[in-house]
């Protein structure tokens, strides 16, 4: 391998415990980035295995490579079907104030 050539990150391949998806979802949702977001569930749902994850929320496996794609919009219903599938337990707190 060349010394200025680059590796190809997969963050797949350090999703492999609820804590490290805990982490990862959870650093995601304080930065407030709809669309990594999205990406986010991707990564975390192939890391858990895409078939699996379609089998579950009863969506096929390719609409759902196509939900979470980048620049993609998938419906609320279809994430939510996700996160449900994944185990991942989102929940709300009111923000502290700046001042």
């Amino acid at each position: 391998m060349n010394k200025n050539e680059l590796i190809k990150f997969d963050i797949t391949e350090y999703l492999d415990s609820n804590e490290s998806i805990a982490e990862y979802l959870s650093q995601v949702l304080e930065d407030g980035d709809n669309d990594e977001f999205i990406r986010a569930i991707g990564h975390i749902a192939k890391a858990k295995g895409m078939a699996q994850i379609a089998k579950d929320t009863g969506l096929g496996r390719e609409s759902l490579y196509k939900a979470f794609r980048t620049n993609a919009k998938p419906r609320f219903d279809t994430v939510l079907k996700v996160i449900n599938s994944l185990q991942i337990q989102l929940s709300a707190s009111p923000r502290l104030s700046a001042g």
